[in-house]
């Protein structure tokens, strides 16, 4: 699942980061209005953080950019402590769901969780190919009746590959919706971790769900391999 932080804190954007990072999440941060914006344009979140007081472009004015725009991610805003009006103009304008700060981490990553599973983006929960089973909610995959432990990259390269099954996507693509916007590594890492995802959910099982489509990408088989 991925998840775009515009917040202008650099220290709490940095925390959140980590911290989501860490729940499995793939973040990026903007610290201000106009760059939440146009990363938000460009990229498709499962849910964006979204703090009121920033510069360029406040929280409220890019809330209403992205719904005008069509934007569905779900939107979870950070008003003011105590600031019942920022929290009705926040769902005024378009935002899901709001909190208020300093507020608990571990209920930002519950709330967080919940919006997702609430919005969805419009997407099943759980998606199924033959009898391999990716449940983003819950971050979980099964193969049969086994349980398949995956990191929590390997199951956001899965998840991205779910939902496009049958379809090649490139390397590119997959490093740019896997990993955060701020990656600039060697991309030879999307085939490291789609080699453990063939490990993992296809040798112990005798199938073959991830393709490699030569000078083109990869592909999920819609039967499950």
């Amino acid at each position: 699942m991925r998840v775009l932080v515009v917040e202008d804190e650099r220290r709490l954007a940095a925390a959140l980061q980590r911290g989501l990072g860490a729940e499995g999440f793939t973040v990026d941060v903007a610290h201000d209005g106009t760059q939440g914006l146009w990363l938000a344009a460009e990229h498709d979140y499962d849910a964006i953080v979204l703090d009121i007081m920033l510069p360029g472009l406040n929280g409220y004015r890019v809330c209403a950019r992205l719904r005008a725009a069509g934007c569905e991610s779900g939107i979870l805003m950070l008003t003011a402590k105590d600031g019942e009006y920022d929290e009705a103009e926040a769902l005024d304008t378009g935002a899901d769901d709001f909190l208020a700060k300093p507020f608990s981490y571990v209920v930002l990553v519950a709330r967080l969780r919940a919006l997702i599973r609430r919005t969805g983006r419009r997407r099943p929960q759980t998606m199924t190919f033959g009898d391999l089973v990716v449940d983003p909610a819950a971050q979980r995959c099964t193969r049969g009746q086994a349980e398949v432990r995956l990191t929590s990259r390997e199951f956001a390269v899965l998840e991205y590959l779910a939902r496009r099954a049958g379809e090649v996507v490139p390397k590119r693509e997959i490093l740019e919706n896997v990993w955060d916007a701020a990656y600039d590594g060697d991309l030879n890492v999307v085939e490291v971790h789609v080699s453990a995802l063939r490990r993992k959910i296809d040798a112990p099982f005798g199938r073959a769900a991830v393709e490699t489509v030569r000078g083109a990408g990869y592909r999920l088989a819609a039967d499950g391999g």
